[in-house]
């Protein structure tokens, strides 16, 4: 067996675990198709025929996070069917490791055709490394930047942990493993983003992940029970499950994600590529209608609907309060701080939130390779040009009428600093990889 081979056997039967043993992941799903009652659908436009989507069905899966609003919203306001997609449906998964099975089997196998998803997860979905084969995957949109939290447990709440404090926290889990005490951090993927930014941060204070801490995959809906059983130290996930830890009193947010990399990306919106490719006018009204979602969230007025909705059984099946407060804006860190109306707040729409920028994909395979989740010699740009449709973005956006000062004009944000000073500069990933010290290539 190859090493990467290998890789790809020992992540699957890790998820497997994961999913059946630690957190039961693979519960069964909900399917949410109509709106809540009293709302009021979008009325539909005159579409020109021969514009007309191929078909009006689709079916897309979501987590309950508060980043997968804008695929409720399009559907609680009719904005699909608002561009001709009048049988949407919106299931709710389980698991990430559920979420990468559905779209794998597609609908036509019983599975979803496309997903509110980790960024980087239709890259490896594409490349094979996480699927039974490979499953070529399409970036249509990013659905929002910053919005996620690295929380602690309350056993940490007297360190004070913050976003400049992972040295601190090392030299914690090094003495409590002197001690023999076992060390574990959870995110919701291997190579996902919540991985991502747990191993950035620890790293960047000299934490060895997989050595100094185990990193693990739990549901984002498992993560506060997990803590408050003393499975974990902490965790990376986003909202509203850093709000409810909080709420419960069972641990504190270190840093929420925008303080480690200021609107950094975060979900994307992806479909099985063989459907866009056969069904281009469906795929592009799907974005128009997930993109007027993404600006009708962002919208400070819209912010109590949109969770009151999401909040909801067939949604999230979380209280309103421990989503209204962090959508908001409004960050209670559970250890005394609070920040009202912070500018690295989840954001839907505002400052190009929504384009799928190829240079932010590139950051996602460049860590992928750093943590060994890819290979060395993986050619990054032509991998994001496979994956990447920002040209389909751009489309769906131009047809919305959005303002060309909304439309990026390059598909590269440029040279992206993070919380430690260190750079990544999109057209040589390579050069970034050599400067990190901890790495595992």
């Amino acid at each position: 067996m190859s090493k990467l081979s290998r890789r790809k056997f020992l992540l699957n039967a890790g998820l497997t675990a994961a999913g059946t043993i630690l957190i039961h992941g693979c519960s069964p799903s909900t399917t949410s198709s109509n709106p809540s009652p009293g709302t009021t659908p979008a009325p539909a436009v005159n579409i020109n025929p021969a514009d007309a989507p191929e078909i009006a069905t689709a079916t897309l899966g979501f987590i309950a996070l508060t980043d997968s609003a804008p695929l409720i919203i399009a559907l609680e306001k009719g904005l699909f069917a608002k561009y001709g997609m009048s049988d949407v449906k919106v299931v709710k998964q389980a698991s990430w490791p559920v979420t990468r099975d559905n779209l794998e089997l597609g609908s036509g196998g019983g599975g979803i055709d496309g997903a509110h998803i980790l960024s980087p997860m239709p890259y490896l979905m594409t490349l094979g490394t996480i699927t039974k084969q490979p499953v070529p995957m399409y970036l249509l949109a990013r659905l929002n930047t910053n919005g996620q939290a690295i929380s602690l447990g309350k056993d940490y709440l007297d360190a004070k942990i913050t976003v400049n404090d992972s040295a601190k926290f090392r030299d914690i889990l090094l003495t409590a493993k002197n001690a023999g005490k076992e060390a574990k951090g959870a995110m919701t993927f291997p190579g996902g983003t919540h991985d991502l930014w747990l191993r950035y941060w620890l790293a960047a204070g000299g934490t060895i992940p997989d050595t100094d801490i185990s990193i693990v995959p739990v549901p984002p809906p498992q993560m506060v029970a997990n803590i408050k059983v003393g499975n974990m130290e902490g965790f990376c996930v986003g909202e509203p499950w850093n709000a409810q830890l909080v709420n419960q009193k069972a641990g504190y947010t270190a840093l929420i994600t925008g303080e480690l990399w200021k609107d950094h990306p975060e979900k994307a919106f992806t479909m099985r590529a063989d459907w866009v490719d056969k069904n281009p006018k469906a795929a592009k009204a799907l974005t128009m209608a997930v993109l007027e979602a993404q600006q009708w969230c962002d919208k400070p007025e819209n912010i109590e609907e949109m969770c009151q909705i999401v909040s909801q059984d067939k949604w999230f099946k979380v209280p309103f309060k421990d989503i209204i407060e962090r959508s908001r804006g409004n960050i209670d860190f559970g250890d005394s701080r609070v920040i009202t109306a912070s500018p690295v707040a989840m954001k839907f729409w505002k400052d190009n939130a929504s384009y799928p920028y190829k240079s932010h994909d590139s950051w996602f395979l460049t860590e992928n390779i750093r943590w060994g989740y890819l290979p060395a010699d993986l050619d990054i740009k032509a991998t994001v040009d496979k994956v990447n449709r920002e040209d389909l973005w751009r489309e769906a956006a131009q047809s919305l009428n959005v303002p060309a000062a909304e439309i990026p004009t390059t598909p590269s944000r440029g040279i992206e600093t993070f919380f430690d000073g260190v750079q990544f500069n999109p057209d040589d990933p390579k050069a970034y990889l050599n400067s990190l010290a901890i790495k595992k290539v």
